[in-house]
């Protein structure tokens, strides 16, 4: 296999963290809109947490495309 090839099959897999990780930010959210639509009360405390959870989610997708870019440009 050539260089190349190699590196865009590394780029495609390090990108798939990306799909993994909006797969999971969506369970997030489903998880707290129910949580939310079962005890209003904690609306507050549920949406915070939520949007805690995501942004620690989302990181790791960064990490993904920052792996992907240093391997398609950089390697």
């Amino acid at each position: 296999m050539e260089l190349p090839a190699a590196k865009a099959i590394g780029a495609a897999i390090a990108i798939l963290v990306g799909l993994a990780s909006s797969i999971g930010e969506a369970l997030i959210a489903c998880h707290a809109i129910d949580g939310m639509v079962r005890n209003p009360e904690m609306q507050p405390k549920l949406n915070s947490t939520m949007i805690l959870a995501i942004a620690l989610d989302e990181s790791c997708a960064i990490y993904g495309l920052l792996i992907s870019i240093l391997i398609l440009f950089v390697l």
